[in-house]
């Protein structure tokens, strides 16, 4: 399968070449769970173009992490991966993506060889946890109505979409919350003039 070996331009060419050899690259369509919680990780995850989302479960409520980009990989799989323990997170595709998948087996000895490799794990270690810190201060600064209206914005942001189709149940899970609230949220956007709904179908006419 074609790739673009610029997704991987941050390492030197003969670990390029080696990944491509020992590695496979699949398609996944949008919906399609590729990790689940609990599973021994065999494959880490770097996404070639498309989107997945990673979520944890708390007391039974579904809680998005973070969103995986072309060029990132993931972070949670990484430790689980290294550690040989199962996985605390899922992920599932939130469009149709192609992601190549590295065996495990083999990072332990490249990222000895090759210390740059260590700079994609490094950097999204970083990343993620500034996304943390960025949701914790949602969760203590931000009412639902504004957390709502950004994470609709991020979303349409990282489609590179016009709108939204998801149900409100989907989105509560995204966040955290309750259908109810996000219904009751929704509305109140609406009334604004920030959002429009119509049809199970989500579009942001108005700025914050």
């Amino acid at each position: 399968m074609e790739f673009d070996k610029k997704i991987l331009s941050f390492l030197k060419p003969d670990l390029v070449g080696k990944i491509l050899n020992e590695s496979s690259i699949k398609e996944f369509p949008k919906g399609t769970e590729i990790l689940r919680e609990q599973q021994h990780v065999k494959v880490l995850p770097i996404v070639i173009n498309g989107l997945v989302k990673v979520y944890s479960r708390f007391d039974e409520k579904e809680l998005l992490l973070y969103y995986i980009e072309p060029a990132q990989s993931c972070v949670m799989t990484f430790y689980a991966a290294l550690k040989n323990t199962p996985s605390k997170v899922f992920a599932i595709t939130e469009e149709d993506s192609k992601v190549l998948l590295i065996p495990v087996q083999l990072l332990p000895n490249w990222l000895k060889e090759y210390p740059d490799f260590n700079e994609l794990f490094y950097n999204q270690f970083n990343l993620r946890y500034s996304e943390l810190l960025d949701t914790i201060g949602h969760l203590l600064l931000d009412r639902m109505d504004k957390r709502l209206y950004d994470h609709l914005k991020k979303k349409l942001e990282l489609t590179s979409s016009n709108s939204i189709i998801m149900s409100h149940n989907q989105i509560a899970n995204e966040l955290g919350t309750a259908r109810e609230v996000i219904t009751r949220v929704l509305k109140k956007l609406e009334t604004d003039g920030k959002v429009i709904q119509n049809a199970g179908e989500i579009r942001i006419i108005g700025e914050w």
